[in-house]
Formats: structure tokens, sequence, C-alpha cells
């Protein structure tokens, strides 16, 4: 039965915990019983509730300041930071401020501070939402700021910073004609080919969800296999397939299509994916180092720091603290390598990664140009890719920051090699 006596706003304050307090990302937090007893409205509205917040820390904290003479326990101070966000950004101060009392009430050990929280919040419902919108974009952190601040300029940070707040619409991937799509289901035909929808929706009550005619899929991710180009009948692996957007793709081109990935439990959303679709592809659980074949072609997305997904993940920044990165780049590497040998002589493979750090791209290509004499990297096009797109080294840079006036994207590197012949 589905537990009705949580709230969505004390849902939210237990993924702010998880996050804040434990450094685990929202999707690994919102796994389990508990969470899975939660009516499927209550469990959105969670989400969301909790999205918004992590957007709006910095803010929420300024805010939040003046008011409070030394940090309450993280639990407390999770509350009062979601009913900051709620009430600088039009929630109702009475609703608000009363659920936040409740949900510190219900502990034993916040249960003295409900005063506290009733009283800060009323402050806040105050001042809160003139100081909201005069104080700064929120910055990411030292951690990930700096290294992007080398390799794009302060101007470009703070461009991506803004487009991190405002979050990100969106976008589907049509499985036959987009300008349909976008006439179904009433959203906008991207440059790209992708159809981006605003405001909110329900996605499953879409036109054209349960025939699959489309899935969801960000307009940066969608590029890689446009670029990849296939074609009918050439055999193709998507490398690291899950959640199977780019499989899809590759699928719906005509190409023969083997889906790897080390997780069975996401290869079991990739045939849900593909079942909801009509779509077919053959399905492998395994290690990609330890993937044998011969294909005409390879997308490779590799495994990286997720760094050009904030938008969509803002939890991410508090949930990593770039300690991984080295790891995962070695780990890039030796999937490339291996990528490269699974390849019939003049195969290509499309190397990519959703990051911002030009360590995971650029860089990757580099160096795998001086270990492979006579790997090329292909120029590659496909509708909507702006020149201004190209790297020096040849590979194809996208950035949050970039179609600012539709929404912005997010943060992408790809790279079209060639195998010599």
């Amino acid at each position: 039965m589905p537990n009705t006596k949580i709230t969505a706003r004390q849902a939210a304050v237990e993924l702010l915990d998880q996050v804040l307090g434990h450094e685990r990302l929202l999707s690994e937090a919102m796994t389990g019983e508990r969470w899975a007893s939660l009516p499927p409205e209550t469990r959105a509205a969670a989400q969301r509730l909790a999205l918004d917040t992590l957007r709006g820390l910095e803010r929420a904290d300024r805010i939040l300041k003046p008011f409070l003479k030394k940090p309450p326990p993280s639990k407390v101070m999770n509350t009062l930071r979601l009913g900051t966000v709620e009430l600088s950004t039009g929630g109702a101060a009475h609703g608000v401020v009363n659920d936040c009392v409740d949900i510190v009430a219900k502990g034993m050990r916040t249960r003295p501070m409900k005063g506290l929280v009733n009283a800060v919040l009323r402050n806040v419902a105050d001042k809160g939402p003139k100081e909201w919108s005069i104080l700064r974009v929120p910055r990411l952190p030292v951690w990930l700021r700096e290294p992007l601040v080398m390799a794009w300029g302060r101007e470009a940070v703070a461009a991506m910073e803004a487009a991190h707040f405002a979050g990100a619409p969106v976008d589907l991937t049509a499985k036959g004609d987009a300008a349909a799509v976008a006439q179904a289901v009433g959203g906008t035909l991207l440059p790209t080919g992708s159809v981006r929808l605003t405001g909110s929706h329900q996605i499953s009550a879409l036109p054209g969800y349960d025939s699959g005619d489309w899935w969801v899929q960000d307009a940066s991710a969608a590029l890689p296999a446009r670029l990849l180009d296939v074609q009918p009948g050439q055999t193709v692996l998507d490398m690291c397939a899950a959640p199977g957007g780019k499989t899809m793709q590759l699928a719906a081109a005509g190409a023969k299509v083997t889906a790897l990935d080390l997780s069975e439990a996401r290869m079991a959303r990739v045939q849900e994916n593909l079942a909801r679709t009509g779509l077919q592809a053959q399905i492998a659980v395994g290690d990609a180092l330890e993937h044998t074949g011969s294909y005409d072609a390879v997308l490779l997305d590799a495994p990286c720091s997720a760094t050009g997904t904030i938008r969509r993940h803002p939890d991410l920044p508090h949930a990593r603290t770039g300690e991984q990165i080295g790891e995962l780049i070695g780990l890039q590497t030796a999937m490339l390598d291996h990528a490269l040998t699974l390849l019939k002589p003049g195969g290509r493979l499309m190397f990519c990664t959703c990051s911002l750090l030009p360590d995971e791209g650029e860089c990757q290509i580099d160096e795998a140009l001086q270990r492979h004499p006579g790997l090329t990297v292909l120029p590659g096009d496909a509708p909507g890719v702006d020149p201004a797109w190209r790297t020096e080294e040849g590979g194809i840079r996208l950035r949050p920051d970039f179609w600012a006036d539709r929404g912005g994207m997010d943060g992408f590197y790809m790279a079209l090699l060639q195998k010599p012949a």
C-alpha cells in the first residue's frame, strides 16, 4: 500500500539529507521500499522540491544567515532551506511554514527547534522574495568551478551557472518524423532534429508515448548517434548502452545493434524502452573491456564525471568532490583503446562524454591520436551543428550556455574517429 502519511516536503527533506549529509546522488537516494511506497504524485513533488532547493542552495543559505546564530542540525537546516526556496519563489507562507514546523516536530531530536523554524521562516516570508531576486546566481563548488574557469574563462562559466540555475526543459528524440512529433506534443523542433517541450508535462500521457513514437533524450545526447551516421545493415556496438537512447537511435536508423552495459538492472530498462518503441537490438550484459567482436562502428559514451548534466542534476556538485575523476579518465582511455580493437579496418568510433572537463574530452582525443598512428578524426556532419562548436583537434564541444535563448543544452564532448583501412 502507498505510504500516504509522508508529505512531499518531508520526503524532499529526506532527499536533501541524503545528498548534502551523505553525498548520495538523488538517483541513489530515490530507491528502496520507503521511496517506492510513496504515491507517484508525492514522489514527483518531492523530487521537484529537492531539485529546486539544490539549485537555489546558495541563495537560501545567504537569506537564512542573518536569522541563525549558528547552523542547526542538518535536518533542521535542510528544512529551513527548502522552506526558504519555496517562500522566496512564490510559495504560500501559511502552508510552507506550517509544513516545515511539522517536519521538525516529528523528530525526537529536532522537536525542540520547531519554534526556531517557525520564527525564522516567518522572517524569511517577509524578506526572502525581495532578497532572492537581487542575490547572485548560485556558483559551482570550488572543486569544479576552478578547473572550468581555467578551461573556458570566467564569463563562460558564469553563463553555464546561469543555465544550471534555470534548469532544463525536456527534449524528445523521434523514431521517425520529428516535425510530426513536435506538432503532436506541442513542442518546438530544434535545429539538430530534437523536439523541445516547455513547461511541466506528464511524459507518459503525451501523444505518441504508448505507441513508441519518441523517447526522452537531451538534444546534446542525441547528437553523437546522428554524427556517427550508421547505415541500414551495418553492425554497431553501443558500448555503454543504458538507458538506451542512443541504442534506439541506431536501431531506428536500420543498423544491427548490440547494446552492451555492465549493469543487468540498467539493461532491463533498455529492453523496456526497446519494447515500447518497437525497435530491436541484441542485449549483452558484461564488462566492456572484456567484450569481443568485429563491428562497422562503435559508439562509446564513456563513464565520466557527468558535469555536463548539472542543469538537470543539481545534486551532482554536492554529492561528488572530483576525487574520482582521475580514475574515470583512466577508464575512458582503456575503453577507447579497446573499442578500436573491436572495429573492422576503416571502421568508425564515436567517443563522447557528458563532461565539461577537457581532460575527459579534448585531451582524450589528443592523446589517442598520439597512441594510435593512422587514427584520424572525421569532421562528421549533422543538421544544426554550429561551426563554432568544433574544436581544434576535430571534435565537437557543447556547453550548457549554448542555445541560451532556447533553454540551453547539456554539456557534451564528442569526436568521430576512423580506424586505418
